[in-house]
């Protein structure tokens, strides 16, 4: 296979139709909130750029990242990995081990230094020199470091990578650090999840294919376009969070109705994430919609911050200082408030309108 053969080249190859093509570009630009001026900009970069070289790194992990990842539902996407670039090293995938696959790692980093890209799932060790976790007779952490030395960028996949996540956690007996921690010399990019939703990466990397260059981050360092909005802002269940109505036990009546899950732990009002507007499955559901609350998987130290189902002491929106015992009781009150003004004004009205036709009464009369 031609290492210079773009994705598009490629994709036709395979048998890939030249609308489902277009789709896949006007999808991805949608997904990065990119103008529609911007779409031929996608398309020409997957038609004519050579594939993008990737080394994929498994740290201190599950592989639940992994298997979101391969498990992406839009025909394309799922296609990734294969298609839009060349993973080169991948230990749950590649069939080579041991000192083959550490060649053909050696190899990328050889022949493409500073223009590869550096994914990493899970994160490095600094407890007793990094012991804890090691690929080939080398630490995490030296492997980590030796291979962003040389790549033109990073991401950090998953919540293990970002945040250290289930390894980090009190008391943290590895020591274990996020990516961010150990690359330094390197732009870096979050995306956290646990896992994260697979069309994430996809668009980041479309996104570093088409403009040569990392994608805009939040503060956080996390691609803005998919981590910008709180699960809150744009939940399926936000209406009745507005209306005062919380689901009290999971085998309640309000549960039955899908009212909000604020009361038995959901943390959407405090996390960062495209789950209520990308979803889950080729865009049919998220945990919040399913019945669960959202447990903030995408946020550091979560695993410490508060137990899962329980609920924030405070609501952190426009009713900021009030927990979800007065919100309703305060809409309720708002409600009858207005309800009583409303009353007042038409009896105003009315009593005008009243007095009006007897002064021209009156004035007949005369």
């Amino acid at each position: 296979m031609p290492e210079a053969e773009s994705y598009y080249q490629l994709a036709r190859r395979r048998g890939v139709t030249r609308r489902d093509f277009l789709k896949f570009c006007a999808m991805m630009g949608a997904m990065l909130g990119l103008d529609a001026a911007e779409f031929p900009k996608i398309v020409h970069a997957l038609e004519t750029k050579p594939r993008l070289p990737v080394i994929y790194l498994n740290l201190q992990e599950c592989t639940c990242c992994t298997e979101s990842l391969l498990r992406s539902a839009h025909p394309l996407i799922s296609d990734l990995i294969f298609n839009m670039i060349s993973l080169d090293y991948m230990e749950p995938l590649q069939a080579a081990a041991g000192k083959q696959a550490e060649a053909a790692r050696l190899k990328t980093m050889k022949d493409y230094p500073g223009s590869y890209l550096l994914v990493v799932e899970g994160s490095a060790t600094l407890g007793d020199g990094g012991v804890y976790c090691t690929i080939g007779g080398v630490s995490s952490t030296e492997l980590l470091k030796e291979v962003a030395d040389s790549a033109a960028a990073v991401i950090a996949f998953g919540s293990c990578a970002t945040n250290a996540c289930v390894q980090g956690a009190y008391p943290n007996p590895t020591q274990a650090v996020p990516v961010r921690r150990i690359v330094k010399n390197k732009p870096v990019i979050d995306v956290p999840g646990c896992p994260p939703i697979a069309e994430v990466i996809t668009g980041t990397i479309v996104h570093y294919i088409t403009y040569g260059k990392i994608p805009e981050l939040t503060n956080l360092g996390r691609p803005k376009a998919f981590y910008q909005h709180r699960v809150h802002d744009n939940c399926v269940r936000r209406a009745f969070f507005d209306a005062g109505q919380f689901v009290e036990s999971f085998d309640d009546a309000g549960a039955k109705q899908g009212w909000c899950l604020y009361k038995v732990g959901c943390k959407g009002p405090t996390t960062y994430n495209a789950c209520a507007i990308t979803e889950w499955n080729d865009g049919v559901s998220y945990p919040v919609k399913s019945g669960h609350p959202c447990i903030g998987c995408s946020e550091n130290n979560y695993f410490d911050n508060t137990p899962l189902y329980t609920h924030l002491a405070d609501i952190p929106n426009d009713a900021i200082g009030k927990d979800a015992d007065t919100i309703g009781a305060g809409l309720l009150g708002l409600t009858g408030m207005a309800v009583a003004v409303h009353a007042g004004m038409t009896a105003v009205v009315k009593n005008r309108e009243k007095n009006g036709k007897d002064s021209h009464h009156d004035k007949n009369s005369r």
